[in-house]
C-alpha cells in the first residue's frame, strides 16, 4: 500500500463501533479494525526520521501520511463525528507519535492530565482522536478525568504545572515526576478504554485526559515495538441544538 499517494482504500468499510459513556453526557467513540493494512503503517513509520516537539508532548512525531491524512477526516465524518456532536469538519492535523520520555524527565505539566484544546466559541467542538499502532497492552490506553476542585482552581494547577519548577510544583501540590496512573487529590478517573491493536478512540478534546502508561519501563522509540499512535485533531462546528 502506497501511504503516500494512495488510493483512498486505507479503511476498513465495516469496523466493530462501540462508545464509553463519560460524565456530563459526553462519551468516547471506540471503533476496532479500523485500518486495512495496520502493520504497513508501522513499516512506513520506520523509514521516517521522528522528532522532538516544540509542545509538552512527552516523545516524538511525526507528520501522517498525506493521502491517508485526507482518508482518515472521511473516516472521522463517517463514523464518529455526528456522535459526538459535530456536524461538519473545518480543519484537521494527523500526526504519528511515540511516548518516550522517561518518568524522572518528565516537566509538571506531563505528570498530569490535560485537554488538547478548548473552544471559547460555544458553535466549535475540538475533537482528538488515537489510533494504537502497537500489539503490547502493557504501553497503555487513555483515561479519561474531571476536575476534584472549582475551575478557578483547576485552572491554577495548570498554570503553575508551565511555570513552576519541578521542585516548585511538587512542593506546593505533593505530586512527583511520573506518567498519570489514575485518580489523584485533584482529578478523578472516571473511564480507561485499554489499547488494542488496530483500536481507534475519538472524543472530545476539551476533555481531561492522558495516557495510561504504566510500564514506561518498556518504552522505545523504536516504532515496531513503541506506543506508536496515529494521532488526529479535528476542528469541527457543532450539531445546531
Amino acid at each position: 500500500m502506497n501511504w503516500d499517494d494512495g488510493d483512498g482504500r486505507f479503511f476498513r468499510p465495516d469496523p466493530a463501533i462501540t462508545r464509553v459513556p463519560l460524565p456530563f453526557g459526553n462519551e468516547v467513540v471506540v471503533i476496532d479494525d479500523v485500518l486495512l493494512d495496520p502493520d504497513g503503517l508501522v513499516e512506513w513509520a520506520r523509514r521516517r526520521s521522528f522528532h522532538t516537539p516544540d509542545f509538552p508532548y512527552p516523545g516524538v512525531i511525526v507528520e501522517g501520511p498525506k493521502a491517508l491524512s485526507e482518508r482518515l477526516a472521511d473516516f472521522f465524518a463517517q463514523h464518529a463525528r455526528g456522535r459526538l456532536g459535530a456536524r461538519r469538519t473545518l480543519a484537521h492535523d494527523v500526526r504519528l507519535s511515540m511516548v518516550s520520555t522517561p518518568p524522572a524527565a518528565l516537566d509538571p505539566r506531563q505528570w498530569q492530565c490535560h485537554r488538547d484544546r478548548v473552544s471559547t466559541d460555544p458553535s466549535v467542538l475540538y475533537v482528538g482522536s488515537v489510533l494504537y499502532l502497537f500489539r503490547d497492552p502493557a504501553l497503555g490506553g487513555t483515561s479519561f478525568y474531571v476536575p476534584r476542585q472549582s475551575p478557578s482552581a483547576t485552572d491554577r494547577i495548570q498554570y503553575d504545572s508551565q511555570t513552576m519548577s519541578p521542585a516548585q510544583f511538587s512542593a506546593r501540590y505533593g505530586l512527583q515526576p511520573g506518567y498519570m496512573d489514575g485518580s489523584n487529590a485533584f482529578f478523578e478517573c472516571v473511564a480507561r478504554v485499554p489499547a488494542a491493536w488496530n483500536r481507534m478512540i475519538v472524543y472530545d478534546a476539551g476533555f481531561f485526559h492522558s495516557g495510561d502508561i504504566g510500564r514506561p519501563d518498556r518504552l522505545t522509540t523504536d516504532p515496531s515495538t513503541a506506543r506508536l499512535t496515529l494521532n488526529g485533531f479535528f476542528t469541527c462546528r457543532r450539531q445546531a441544538r
